[in-house]
């Protein structure tokens, strides 16, 4: 049994993703379970959505994830077991109007680790995806005209 320890990650810091995959590793020789649970989202019309706030949706919904597992991954095909989920969104699947950004980071997510569950196969290790529909989440309330400042967490 081990003791928990508590590890900080903002999962749309790509550059500390692998430092903390390590910290973990080092920590606990192995992860049998990764939950690949985060997510932003915004809300607005695509013409209102900066390209830095598109790009920021997609490093924490897309790059964040599989950043993180593809920094576990070798630990686990070493061990030929394991299993990662990905928590994903209904709008993986089918996209709503003024998500554009967030739809189209889980449609990549999706795409992501279909793929890698069937590489795995030969080692063992279950990949799942689960999308849920729409889910209460805290939100911050934009001002007037400031799309950037309605993310969802």
């Amino acid at each position: 049994t081990y003791a928990p320890k508590l590890i900080l990650l903002d999962i749309s810091d790509i550059n500390c993703i692998q430092d903390v995959a390590k910290d973990i590793l080092n920590c606990y020789g192995c992860v049998d379970i990764l939950i690949n649970n985060a997510s932003k989202k915004v809300k607005g019309a695509v013409q209102s959505i900066s390209l830095e706030l598109d790009k920021k949706i997609m490093d924490a919904n897309y790059f964040g994830p599989i950043t993180l597992t593809k920094a576990i991954l070798p630990n686990m095909i070493s061990r030929r077991t394991g299993q990662i989920v990905l928590i994903n969104s209904i709008q993986g699947k089918i996209g709503i109007p003024f998500r554009a950004a967030y739809a189209a980071s889980k449609h990549a997510a999706i795409g992501f680790f279909d793929c890698l569950r069937a590489e795995m196969e030969e080692f063992n290790i279950s990949v799942s995806t689960v999308n849920p529909t729409f889910i209460c989440s805290y939100h911050r309330q934009p001002a007037p005209a400031n799309w950037e400042a309605s993310i969802w967490k």
